[in-house]
């Protein structure tokens, strides 16, 4: 093994004969820069950013990433072998993270940081200088949709091709400005309204000549997702908008081998749903009924009181209970479960959402009870985190040859992306072991079944 190389192997074993099949694949180092294009500087951008710039200055800890302070257990228990993540896996180090932006407003990130209100101001002015030097490009916006903003700093072009163009000129222009190795774009921008797979999103050529033609069922999203798929970019969809799932963008990303993940990052209300729905499965304890409320007043909650973005986000939030309880498996248990998800604009709050849930479940011979859940959390607080480590993570990816849809990050997703036909996985607990694993096989080491038996046979 080279210094600057580490090896991925695939292992088949017979269960007979013990004959081994390895094939290698060269993991790429995390060497130069690491550019980060980040579509939206709002609330969690801003926050995401200011928090890297906290971090790198030691004015404050990565609380919340994954990738920067949890451990993964290697070989048996016995064996005392749990290296941090970072340590083990060959990520891409938080100071070598270069910044861009596209938004609709041209405020630099200190200024948008302040106008989001999420991050005290003392905070901010220790890393003024550096958020004051991340300025916007102007985004490509389309107002017919996101209703409730009105963008002031956008582009314009002939039609929906010459957009992207400009966008993957942007790009190309920072990665030389900025002597970037490697990028990866995220959508953290705004939720579009409602769409639904059209025939233009079939095959590649359809979907470029829609482009051409200026064709309604292509979003501003989906011009961005095209635009870093042809630069050869990884991106991240962390909003429910419908992009990275149509045909066209999915055979883009393999033709050009590029490796992609979404969709809507899974914080706050969701993100409960994922711990506590499985508890409840594991032990066969029914529900009747669970109702979601939300109050919100950020930029993110503005445009969800607008009824065609919400039912893009009501479909992914309502999506996450059925494929854990499985409904069909469990007909006496989920079969009849009423489910209902609100999400209420109220300016006062900002970026700390309130939501409230109600569970009514029950028990042994029917009996009823209740669980109430009232979390009052901070939408980018919990969203930053999230962002950084899925950025690491398919900028890793990216260095493993490993294209298309990476499922293995699921754990971040509220609707996490699946090969065609497939159900998504959205136990918090088998996504977190899902995507361990894969870190596992990454490196050679063993895959943990967590079945135990080998310390009992050995006695």
């Amino acid at each position: 093994m080279t210094p600057t190389h580490l090896y991925i192997y695939w292992i088949k074993i017979s269960n007979k004969k013990g004959e081994k099949m390895l094939r290698g694949n060269e993991i790429k180092p995390a060497e130069g820069k690491l550019g980060v294009m980040l579509v939206g500087l709002g609330a969690v951008s801003t926050t995401f950013v200011a928090g890297v710039q906290a971090i790198k200055k030691g004015i404050s800890e990565p609380f919340g990433s994954v990738t920067q302070m949890s451990t993964i257990r290697l070989g048996k228990r016995t064996e005392n072998r749990t290296p941090l993540i970072k340590d083990f896996v060959p990520l891409a180090n938080l100071e070598d993270l270069e910044f861009m932006a596209w938004d609709i407003f041209e405020y630099d990130a200190y200024e948008s940081a302040l106008k989001a209100g999420v991050l005290e101001k003392e905070l901010l002015d220790k890393i003024e200088p550096e958020l004051r030097s991340l300025k916007p490009q102007k985004a490509v916006f389309n107002n017919n949709y996101v209703k409730k903003l009105h963008g002031t700093y956008v582009k314009t072009g002939i039609n929906k091709m010459d957009l992207a163009q400009q966008l993957m000129d942007d790009i190309k222009r920072f990665q030389e400005i900025n002597n970037c190795s490697r990028l990866v774009m995220a959508w953290a921008a705004s939720t579009e309204v409602y769409l639904e797979s059209d025939p233009v999103h079939n095959t590649l050529e359809s979907f470029e000549q829609g482009l051409r033609d200026n064709h309604p069922a292509i979003a501003p999203s989906m011009i961005y997702a095209y635009a870093a798929l042809q630069m050869g970019v990884p991106f991240l969809n962390g909003a429910p908008n419908l992009n990275l799932e149509i045909p066209a963008l999915r055979k883009l990303a393999e033709e050009k081998k590029v490796p992609v993940a979404g969709k809507d990052f899974k914080t706050g209300q969701t993100l409960m749903k994922t711990i506590i729905a499985p508890g409840l499965k594991a032990r066969m304890l029914g529900i009747h009924g669970w109702f979601s409320t939300n109050i919100l007043g950020n930029r993110d909650g503005e445009v969800l009181d607008d009824p065609e973005s919400f039912k893009t986000k009501e479909v992914s939030k309502l999506s996450v209970l059925e494929t854990i309880l499985e409904p069909e498996k469990y007909p006496q248990l989920y079969k009849n479960l009423y489910h209902k998800v609100r999400i209420n604009y109220y300016p006062p709050r900002g970026d700390n959402k309130e939501s409230w849930d109600n569970i009514d479940i029950f028990g042994w011979l029917g009996y009823p009870m209740q669980i109430k859940i009232n979390f009052l959390c901070r939408d980018s607080i919990l969203a930053a985190p999230v962002l950084l480590d899925l950025i690491l993570f398919i900028d890793l990816a990216q260095r493993c040859n490993m294209s298309g849809v990476q499922e293995w990050l699921s754990f971040f997703w509220k609707s996490p992306m699946t090969a065609p036909g497939l159900y998504p996985e959205n136990d918090l607990f088998i996504q977190q072991m899902k995507m361990k694993n894969t870190l596992r096989y990454m490196m050679k080491e063993d895959l943990i079944t967590h079945l135990g038996l080998e310390y009992y046979n050995e006695m």
